[in-house]
């Protein structure tokens, strides 16, 4: 159930993580910005052209009878998630995910205005003045400028976006082009500016049910206690526990160490107020705060609460992991930095399979990465080759329902029929239309049969009559074939005639 929560501030950090996370947010929003400037034979890139109902994807054209394909690219998505979760944990959460993305963006520019993590939270605290007006006025309008850009440029997905920016002014947009871009504008501004890691942890069901894809031995984001604890503020000139010889903490003792700090959090503890939904006791469980410990005594972890301050969703992951974790790895950068100025090894938090954090024997390649992995190659390998060996030419007959069959002079009887052709090459085309395998006395009758020509990507209809002595009785199966003339594609349909009963 949601409750109300304190604003996070997390604070900038830079790291190879870090440098990889603001890669991916260059890259994605690239796409999606970039992608509906581009041209291709003419035309927008990509564009889903709903009223036209084609799917325009740079040199592939999907049409209403490809949606199979469609369904299976949601189940290589859908199987993707799944294969790189039980890989490497949350990677889409902290890298690709469009709330993590955009939220990233807004930072930016909340920080450009405000300032980094303390003067922020000090422009909050304090009173209304012309310079937090100034700020915020500032920041709101970056925000405003950018989630209209958002909207405009997701609209220009569906509409073509050069038309869209043409009718800007003087404002012609009609009524749903200007509430989906309004639309969408919000959403950005809100998710991204305000809602953020209350997304990820009450409105996203993914963090609820990773639990059914995490095992022991999935690569997640990890504080090792067994080196860190006890935690404390220590002088300098004191080296690591690899330094003086100090041993690791057996797992028991480490473990409870860090439960009783998340239950008696020390004065730097509460001075960051970390969030978060503590995994190592169990609910109402108590126990005594710990002691004062020796310098000699203390594990690795300085207890600067830096992992805190620059976690987007606010949690300490100290505590074990949590389903707030998103995974984006500033911990790490923030706790290597820390690390690196102390003179200690990396790695008190890192990428780690908790197998491995305690010292147990770990497996990355185990059945179900195979499994995901195979049927995700599988599928990916089905989807391009259905894709690429798809027909160019779709044929449907229409057969008239207002009459069963027609009874002409001379002898005859006759049946309508409508022959939608559909071409969706990117190249004219001319078919002929005939009927095979058919018993003698039954004839095809339209105009220029042998010379249909369609335009590309153009829907046709072609009347047609079937017609045969009334010697014909009930019903006659009937297979109608359409081919291009230059001998490329080539469709052919069953069908029926009728006749007198």
């Amino acid at each position: 159930m949601y409750v109300s929560e304190r604003k996070v501030y997390p604070r900038e950090v830079s790291g190879r993580l870090n440098t990889l996370r603001v890669a991916a947010v260059f890259w994605l929003l690239g796409m999606f910005y970039v992608f509906p400037w581009l041209r291709w034979d003419g035309r927008q890139a990509v564009l889903f052209d709903l009223p036209a109902r084609k799917f325009h994807v740079f040199g592939l054209t999907f049409w209403p009878q490809d949606f199979l394909f469609l369904a299976l690219l949601l189940i290589i998505a859908a199987l993707a998630l799944f294969f790189f979760t039980a890989l490497a944990g949350r990677l889409f959460c902290g890298y690709a995910c469009p709330q993590t993305v955009w939220t990233e963006v807004f930072l930016w520019m909340e920080r450009w205005t405000e300032g980094d993590r303390n003067k922020r939270m000090k422009l909050d605290a304090g009173p209304w003045t012309r310079e937090k007006v100034l700020r915020k006025g500032a920041k709101h309008a970056l925000w405003a400028v950018f989630a209209l850009w958002t909207g405009f440029t997701f609209v220009g997905f569906f509409t073509p976006i050069t038309e869209l920016g043409a009718r800007l002014v003087p404002f012609e947009w009609g009524g749903w082009e200007t509430f989906w871009v309004l639309f969408y504008a919000l959403a950005t501004w809100g998710n991204a500016g305000f809602l953020r890691e209350q997304v990820c942890k009450y409105m996203c069901p993914y963090a609820r049910f990773q639990s059914a894809m995490f095992d022991r031995n999935t690569l997640i984001i990890a504080y090792d206690p067994m080196r860190g604890e006890p935690r404390g503020p220590r002088k300098r000139g004191l080296g690591s526990i690899a330094a003086r010889g100090r041993a690791l903490l057996d797992q028991v003792t480490a473990y409870d160490y860090v439960f009783r700090s998340a239950l008696h959090p020390t004065a730097a503890d509460n001075r960051v107020q970390a969030a978060g939904t503590i995994t190592l006791g169990e609910a109402g469980q108590v126990a005594e705060p710990l002691p004062k410990f020796a310098p000699e005594e203390l594990g690795d972890c300085i207890d600067c609460t830096m992992c805190v301050q620059v976690c987007p969703t606010g949690i300490d992951i100290r505590n074990g992991l949590q389903y707030e974790c998103i995974a984006c790895g500033a911990c790490i950068d923030a706790c290597d930095a820390v690390m690196d100025k102390m003179g200690f090894e990396r790695g008190l938090i890192r990428y780690s399979t908790q197998n491995a954090i305690d010292s147990k024997p770990t497996r990355i390649a185990r059945p179900r990465v195979f499994v995901y992995g195979t049927l995700l190659l599988a599928l990916v390998v089905a989807w391009v080759v259905g894709v690429n060996t798809r027909s160019p030419l779709i044929v449907e007959v229409l057969r008239d329902r207002n009459a069963l069959y027609r009874a002409v002079g001379g002898g005859e009887v006759e049946n309508d029929y409508t022959i939608k052709v559909v071409n969706k090459s990117d190249d004219a085309a001319t078919y002929r239309i005939f009927i095979e395998d058919v018993a003698a006395g039954i004839e095809l009758r339209g105009a220029g049969l042998d010379a249909v020509h369609a335009d590309a990507q153009q829907v046709i209809s072609v009347p047609v009559i079937v017609a045969a002595p009334d010697s014909f009785r009930g019903r006659q199966p009937l297979t109608f074939r359409v081919e291009r003339v230059d001998g490329g594609a080539s469709e052919t349909v069953d069908s029926s005639f009728f006749g007198p009963m």
